[in-house]
């Protein structure tokens, strides 16, 4: 995330980002830190943000350099629609920026078709390996953005020009490679490749719907948004009798089972519960809910 504005954003520079949870507030956060003048479109937690609103705004700003939104809200569960978004910004020169931490690997993610600028992720949810690793992928459009920079960029460390230096022909010294997590990305990856994608995508739709519809038989109710639902992290709000915090501890400590609880303004009113890559799998489920029928019993 701070790799994909501190390169892309100067001082007074104009970022349009979608806020509709946790790590979108992330976003302008990190935003702001690079002198971003931050325009946000604000949806209640739990909801999508409308699409035609972000064009509206992109139609308002035409000088913005980024428009941002999170894919997979991890805060919150929703799948926030990106081709419309995307569809506009390749005719315009605002670069699209998408988090795609939650969704890669458990859901199609077409960068190219959707006109994704700017898209990075993670190691650990989807692909199913060691975390310490950020893929992220540049258009070339974005690319140019960089190159035509007044200013350097404010980190050494994450600077795109200094890292295609190190990655390139010339190879100039920049930092140490962590090979073995390489290593670990290229099996992982190989993981995938022999499931195949379509095979992927349906196990993680398939099964995120069993564990939604299991958990309405304890009475828990679906939190994101009604057909714009994740089916690798499940929202739910807990029913009345339920106390979040002891129940979550007595799933770790007597059941080695972590379920996640709210973020933010989310806090103690939701649980996340993540069913993703290798931990998607139907015993997964059958274990939260043989535990959950021995504690509320």
């Amino acid at each position: 995330m701070e790799a994909s504005f501190v390169n892309f954003i100067e001082p007074g520079d104009t970022a349009i980002i979608g806020v509709n949870g946790f790590f979108a507030e992330r976003m302008t956060e990190v935003a702001s830190r690079c002198g971003a003048k931050i325009i946000r479109i604000n949806q209640d937690w739990g909801g999508i943000v409308e699409p035609e609103r972000m064009i509206k705004a992109l139609k308002d700003n035409p000088e913005a350099k980024i428009c941002a939104v999170v894919h997979a809200e991890t805060s919150t569960g929703v799948r926030q629609p990106l081709e419309e978004i995307g569809a506009y910004c390749k005719k315009v020169d605002t670069l699209f920026l998408v988090d795609a931490v939650t969704s890669l690997g458990g859901c199609e993610v077409k960068v190219d078709e959707w006109g994704i600028d700017i898209c990075y992720s993670c190691t650990q949810k989807g692909i199913s390996v060691p975390p310490g690793l950020s893929p992220i992928t540049i258009s070339s459009k974005a690319l140019d953005v960089v190159y035509s920079r007044k200013t350097k960029v404010q980190s050494f460390y994450l600077d795109l020009l200094l890292l295609e230096k190190y990655w390139g022909e010339e190879r100039v010294y920049h930092h140490t490679a962590p090979v073995s997590m390489f290593y670990a990305l290229r099996e992982g990856l190989k993981i995938i490749f022999e499931e195949g994608l379509e095979a992927r995508f349906k196990r993680h739709e398939t099964l995120g719907d069993r564990l939604k519809m299991e958990l309405e038989g304890f009475g828990f109710k679906p939190f994101a948004q009604e057909g714009y639902r994740l089916p690798m992290l499940t929202s739910v709000t807990l029913p009345d009798w339920v106390d979040d915090i002891p129940t979550r501890k007595r799933l770790l400590d007597e059941y080695n089972i972590e379920v996640g609880g709210g973020l933010g303004q989310l806090k103690s009113k939701i649980w996340r519960i993540g069913l993703m890559g290798e931990t998607c799998r139907i015993q997964s489920i059958h274990c939260l809910m043989g535990a959950l029928r021995d504690i509320l019993s």
